[in-house]
Order: structure tokens, then sequence, then C-alpha cells
């Protein structure tokens, strides 16, 4: 039993005349643990996006964008990155929003709403990793095909014409390997994240009972 739970069971057992400060006490220790987590999911959330930014500065040398440059990629993935930076940084400001919107909140069902709105919040955003993660994915796997079934010199052309088979075989690597990786990439979301909005959760359903008694 935690210290939240230990004061509601003694705020119920005064007399009836003192019961409003005790209330107020239990609504600060929940308002201020919610804050506590929506801050952290902020500061998540641009560790997150550094993280992002410097791996593409190592990883995105000369070479690496001589090979995209190759393949007609380069003016693609620039687009798709600035995308990509554009609704990171939506969501992270939605997260700052959050954040403030709970530390102005002077009542229990107010704070109830904020809690539902992160938590819609964060979920949008490991939703929109996930999906723009797999049709990425797909998209450049068709183009890198495409690309070299164009340009592709060969004197014996028979050697790159597939069967349905073939193809299903091939596409079957494809979705797996790009499942596996989802899958991975969503355990790891659910590791940082999800903790903090089971937390918010406990604070939301601690609120409703709170409101009820």
């Amino acid at each position: 039993m935690d210290g939240l739970e230990l004061l509601k069971k003694n705020w119920k057992s005064q007399e009836a005349s003192l019961p409003k400060v005790s209330y107020d006490e239990i609504y600060q220790m929940i308002w201020k643990r919610s804050s506590s987590i929506v801050k952290w999911i902020f500061i998540i959330s641009i560790c997150e996006f550094l993280f992002g930014v410097l791996f593409n500065l190592v990883a995105a040398d000369e070479e690496y964008w001589n090979s995209l440059e190759q393949l007609d990629l380069k003016e693609i993935t620039m687009w798709v990155y600035g995308i990509n930076y554009l609704i990171t940084f939506y969501f992270m400001f939605r997260f700052y929003m959050n954040y403030r919107q709970i530390n102005s909140t002077s009542s229990a069902k107010q704070l109830m709403k904020d809690i539902i709105k992160t938590r819609r919040t964060v979920k949008s955003y490991i939703l929109y990793v996930l999906i723009g993660t797999a049709v990425t994915a797909l998209a450049y796997a068709y183009l890198i095909i495409y690309h070299h079934i164009e340009d592709a010199q060969v004197a014996d052309s028979s050697a790159y014409v597939f069967d349905a088979l073939d193809w299903l075989k091939f596409t079957g690597i494809i979705v797996v390997a790009l499942g596996a990786f989802i899958g991975i990439l969503w355990l790891f979301y659910r590791l940082i994240y999800g903790i903090l909005l089971k937390r918010l959760k406990r604070n939301y359903t601690q609120l409703e009972n709170l409101d009820c008694d």
C-alpha cells in the first residue's frame, strides 16, 4: 500500500467535519505525481528526437548520400526527414502543452480530462511512429526494386524474370522482416512510454474513486 492509499484510508476514518483538507491533500498528491509523469513524457520525447538527429548525422555520411543519389532516392529521403521532423516537433509541442495544462489544472475533473488527453496524445504518437516506419520501409523497398528493374543492364534478362512464387517468397521475407522490426519497435515504446501511461491510468482511477467518495 503506497502513501496515497494510506492517506485515503486515514481520510475516510476521520470525522465528517474535516473532509475538505484531506481531500485537497489527496488531490495535490495525485496532481503532482501526474504532472511529474507528463513532464517525463516530454523529456523522453526530446531525448528521443535528439538521439534520432544525432544518429542521422553520424550515419548519413557522404557515401550514404551518394548511394541514395544513385538510387534516385536522395531527394525523397530529404523530404522524408523533413516531414518526420515536422510531425515529431508537433507531438513534442503537444506533450509540452499537456504538461502546461496539467500544471494549471485546479480541479479533479479537469485533471482527469487532461490525463485522458495526454494518454491519447502518447498513443497517437506511438501509432504514427509504427505506421510511418512500416509505410516508409515498404515504399523504399518498392522504389529500390523498381530502380534496379529499370536500370539493370544485363546480357541475359531471363535471369531477372520472376514468377508468381518467387515474388510471393520475396514479399513474404520483406513482410516477416519488417514485422519483426516493427514488433521490436513496439516493445521498445511499450517499455519506455507504457510504464508512464500505466501510472497515469492509475492516477485517473484514483481520481475517479476520490471523486465518488
